[in-house]
């Protein structure tokens, strides 16, 4: 009798939890454009470019493809990252580019943080300024 109660009682928690989970909301804003900047470590510029999400960037030797970014809404504590692929350009040795290039980033990057999730590259730096805001989610 008590194991049938707990496992009642178990269950009834279990389905609580459900609906709870239903009723939060994901308040982030979806943003249509991500403001990155790029470093090119040999000549010691920057420089800051708007990326449409869905874009490519081309940068020296890098294409940065934008798959999406977030944000924070502005009554919260300020946060804003996006998806980002990055590739490197590659050659065959005689100077023809080799098809589609290796990819050297893949992640989410953090514009509050970005020694989490960066480049790693011997010539180019790229981080996430800003996510250009579109619409919420619901």
């Amino acid at each position: 009798m008590r194991r049938l109660l707990s496992i009642v009682l178990a269950m009834g928690l279990i389905g609580t939890s459900f609906a709870a989970e239903e009723v939060i909301e994901n308040t982030n804003i979806v943003g249509s454009e991500v403001v990155l900047r790029t470093l090119d470590k040999v000549t010691a510029t920057t420089e800051d470019f708007t990326v449409k999400v869905g874009d490519k960037l081309e940068y020296g030797s890098l294409r940065v493809e934008v798959k999406r970014c977030e944000k924070k809404p502005p009554e919260e504590i300020p946060a804003t990252w996006a998806f980002i692929q990055i590739f490197d350009k590659r050659t065959d040795g005689g100077g023809e580019e080799v098809e589609g290039g290796a990819k050297v980033f893949s992640g989410w990057m953090l514009a509050e943080r970005p020694a989490i999730s960066a480049l790693e590259h011997p010539v180019y730096d790229v981080w996430v300024l800003d996510c250009k805001a579109s619409s919420r989610l619901r």
